[in-house]
Parts: structure tokens; sequence; C-alpha cells
């Protein structure tokens, strides 16, 4: 396991430390998606291939689609889970899948895993990529990394402390990477880190927030909007009654209430864009603001 100065540092770093740029390399990434995924392919050389993530998949990469000669290019893999911003959890046998075509066709996994303890039954966490390793006795991770973040599980944004763990030879490319272009963590910052780690109530405390916010804000917005809780994470992402850039421009002008439009989040593909018409809304404000918005949002969407 390695700290890192920026979980999103790091997961643009990764594909520069892991990626062989003499093949051609594919890089994976769900579509929409994290900005980092595709500006990492970019960096190291790599061509983004966009797995589109659609109400008809479940919100989630549909790996049978894949056809095996991307598969026979794919360097790298990006996963988000819970995703960001759909929410969508992979199952555990997707996971085992994917781990499975990884020894086929000789790529990386990496898991971006930073809402993972944001979910809203405490009996049933998501499932993640190493604890899905360990219980089919892949006990060196081979092929798989996971990326955690204190920002999302502590909302400690500002901090930038994260860490990296997985395949041991796959991570001594990356620190070696990262030894000359990257920055080590602050001794505070470590100092903070280790308090903020080793405390589970703040956590729970955190997701019990969650859980009051996406109460009464789908109370107030599933009458005129479709939209459901996620299986994680913080992000609502409901379909919009007119295009997602319209929704979000009219309604930061005419209720002062910021939405991100779902296209923003996703690239174009020829199936087309599977953010279109849906935006991401982020509960991180309190509760009685999160109640405001929701409250905006829908005298905006009564009086289109």
């Amino acid at each position: 396991m390695l700290p890192v100065n920026g979980t999103r540092e790091a997961l643009f770093a990764f594909a520069q430390a892991v990626v062989d740029r003499s093949r051609e390399p594919l890089v994976l990434m769900p579509n929409p998606f994290y900005q980092i995924y595709e500006g990492a392919a970019l960096l190291a050389g790599a061509e983004p291939e966009f797995l589109n993530t659609t109400a008809g998949t479940g919100l989630l990469p549909d790996f049978d689609a894949v056809p095996a000669a991307v598969w026979d290019r794919c360097q790298l893999i990006y996963v988000c889970s819970p995703g960001n911003p759909t929410g969508a959890v992979i199952p555990r046998e997707q996971l085992q899948k994917l781990i499975g075509l990884a020894d086929r066709h000789d790529f990386i996994i990496a898991a971006d895993e930073c809402y993972s303890e944001l979910y809203p039954d405490e009996s049933q966490a998501p499932t993640g990529l190493l604890e899905v390793c360990a219980a089919t006795g892949r006990h060196d991770f081979r092929r798989c990394v996971v990326f955690h973040s204190l920002s999302k599980r502590s909302n400690l944004p500002g901090l930038r402390s994260g860490f990296v763990a997985g395949d041991a030879d796959v991570l001594r490319d990356f620190l070696l990477y990262r030894t000359y272009h990257g920055s080590a963590m602050p001794p505070t910052t470590q100092a903070a880190s280790l308090r903020a780690w080793q405390d589970e109530e703040h956590v729970r405390h955190n997701r019990e927030l969650y859980r009051e916010k996406f109460a009464a804000v789908l109370e107030i917005l599933q009458p005129v909007l479709p939209v459901n809780a996620p299986e994680a994470g913080f992000y609502l992402w409901p379909e919009t009654p007119v295009p997602d850039t319209e929704f979000a421009q009219r309604l930061v002008a005419e209720q002062n209430v910021t939405v991100l439009p779902g296209s923003f989040l996703s690239r174009d593909t020829d199936t087309g864009n599977p953010g279109e018409r849906r935006v991401r809304m982020a509960l991180v404000a309190t509760l009685d603001e999160c109640v405001a918005a929701a409250s905006r949002i829908r005298n905006f969407i009564e009086n289109l």
C-alpha cells in the first residue's frame, strides 16, 4: 500500500507509469466518467476507449459487449465503483469476470473506490476489487490496484490524502514513477490522515447524514423528476425534461442552484452520449441547504 498526496493525481499518474506506448495501447473507462481517466490515457500516449453506462446496462459497463480485439489492445482499464456520477456498484461476479479478462488479455485493472464507504445500508457495504481477489485466493492481487481517498469518506477534499493498494509489482513501478513526478505528503498531513483512517465513527455519522439528505431531497423531487436513490455515493443522476445543458443553465440563472450537465461528464460515441438528458447533483451541502436547493429545483421544473 502506498500513501498518495492526492488520489486524483495518483489516478492521473498511474497510466503514465504502467502503459507501454510502443504497443498502440488502449485505456478503457466507463462513459460517463471521472474526467481524470481520459486525461491520464491521453498523456500516457494511449487511446481512450469508452464503455457506455446507460439505464439499459444498469448504469454499469457491459464487459460482455467489448470485442476481443479491444481487450487485446487494452493495457489498462479504469473502473469506478460506486460510480461517479451514477452511484452504481459493480457486483462481485462482474469483478470476477473482469479479473478473468485481465488474465486472458494481460491488462491492469485500476479500481477507483473513493466512494466505497458511502452507502445506505450499514450491513451491505459495496464489494471491492481486492476483496474479490482475497475471496478467490488471489492473495498477490495480480493485475489489480485500488485507489482510496479521505476526500469522500471523511469529507476532507482539501487534505489531498489517499492511498493505492494491490499488486506489489505494479505498485513498485508506480512508486518509481511517483518518486520523480510526484510530491511527498507533508508530515502534518500524514498525521491527520492516520487519525482519520483509524476512526470509523465519523464515517458512520457521515453515512447517516447522507441518508437523511437523500430521503428529504427525493421526497421533494420524485413527484416531478425521474430520479432514484443511488446504490452508493453522494450523487443523484436524474433524467431531465429538457436538454441537460439547458436545464443546468436555466436552473442557475433562475434559481441560483448549480448542477453539472451529464453530457459534460460523457463523450460522444457511435450510439450517442450517455450523459445527455441527465445532470449530476451532489448532496454534499448541509441538510437545510440540500432541501432548499431541491425545493428550488422543483419550482423550476413546475414552471418550465
